[in-house]
C-alpha cells in the first residue's frame, strides 16, 4: 500500500510542474501536518507546527521599529483576542531583513510585543524570509503564493493565511490592515 502511495505521488509530481499550486499546497499541508517545519520559539525551543493542525493560521513577518509596527501589532492583537477561541492562531516571525528594523534579541522582541501590545500569540525566533537562508516555511509559502512582483517578501508585515487543512490560501501585502482580512479569516473559521 505504501508503495502504491509513493508511486502515485511520483506520478503526480511528474504530471504537475513545480509551480502548480495544488502540488505545493500538498507539500505545505504535509509539512505542517507532520511537523517537518520546526521553527524555534523566542526561547530557542523547537516548535512542532503540527500542533496547529486544524487551526486557521495567520503567519506574519514582524518588526519592532517599522512604520507599520503600531497599526499591525495592534490589529493582530485585536484579531487574536476576538478569534483565538474559535481556532485562529497568529504566528509572528521577527525578521531584520528590511531596513534592519528588528535589531533586538529574541528576549527584547518578546518583551516589546507582550508589554506594549499585550500580544498572547506566539512570537518565534528571528528568521530570514528571503534568500538562501530563508526559513523553510517562508520558502514554501512564497512558492505557493507569489505576488505580482515575484515571490520575495517585499517588507515587514507580509501576511499569509493558512486554512485548517494547512493550505496557504492567501497572501497579503505589508500595507494590508489585519482587520481588513477579518472576513477571510471568519470564512475559514466557519468551515467545518
Amino acid at each position: 500500500m505504501l508503495f502504491v502511495a509513493i508511486q502515485l505521488m511520483l506520478h503526480l509530481s511528474s504530471i504537475l510542474d513545480d509551480s502548480h499550486s495544488l502540488w505545493k499546497n500538498w507539500v505545505v499541508f504535509n509539512a505542517i501536518a507532520t511537523g517537518t517545519f520546526r521553527p524555534q520559539d523566542a526561547k530557542g525551543n523547537d516548535v512542532n507546527l503540527s500542533t496547529y493542525k486544524g487551526k486557521v493560521l495567520l503567519i506574519v513577518n514582524v518588526a519592532s521599529q517599522c512604520g507599520l509596527t503600531n497599526s499591525n501589532y495592534t490589529e493582530l492583537t485585536q484579531l487574536y483576542e476576538k478569534y483565538k477561541n474559535q481556532g485562529l492562531e497568529i504566528l509572528a516571525f521577527p525578521c531584520n531583513q528590511f531596513g534592519s528594523q528588528e535589531p533586538g534579541t529574541n528576549e527584547e522582541i518578546q518583551e516589546f510585543v507582550c508589554t506594549r501590545f499585550k500580544a498572547e500569540y506566539p512570537v518565534f525566533d528571528k528568521v530570514e524570509v528571503n534568500g538562501d537562508n530563508a526559513a523553510p516555511i517562508y520558502k514554501y509559502m512564497k512558492s505557493v503564493k507569489g505576488s505580482l512582483f515575484g515571490d520575495n517578501i517585499k517588507w515587514n508585515f507580509s501576511k499569509f493565511l493558512v486554512n485548517k487543512e494547512g493550505e496557504v490560501v492567501d497572501r497579503y501585502a505589508p500595507t494590508t490592515s489585519p482587520l481588513s482580512i477579518e472576513k477571510d479569516i471568519k470564512k475559514l473559521l466557519e468551515k467545518a
